[in-house]
């Protein structure tokens, strides 16, 4: 039974032919592998571009919105002062009817 396995190991050629087929598939599984983690350092840098568009998308909503609620706040402010002027308008004029109506009284006409 060892005789057959030495007559194999000690035919040079078919040995010879293992090998090469050994090299073959591992220089076939390293290309791979090499093909495997270019597509991987591919993808991971299409992930942080995406992640960085979606921060750029973030801050500029966040923006937009504070430029609105700033917006909002300055408009309801002016509405604010513009009520608060027209009251005082009114105030005055009632305040004004009543002083000419005191003053007609006390000139008795």
């Amino acid at each position: 039974m060892l005789e057959k396995f030495r007559a194999v190991a000690s035919d040079e050629s078919v040995l010879a032919a293992q090998r090469e087929k050994r090299v073959a598939i591992h220089e076939a599984r390293l290309g791979r592998q090499a093909e495997r983690d270019a597509a991987k350092k591919q993808r991971e840098a299409e992930a942080a571009a995406q992640v960085a568009r979606d921060a750029e998308l973030t801050a500029q909503a966040a923006r937009e919105a504070a430029e609105a609620k700033a917006r909002a706040e300055a408009e309801e402010a002016d509405q604010a002062a513009m009520l608060e002027a027209e009251q005082k308008a009114a105030r005055d004029a009632r305040y004004a009817a009543r002083k000419a109506a005191k003053k007609e009284r006390r000139r008795g006409y």
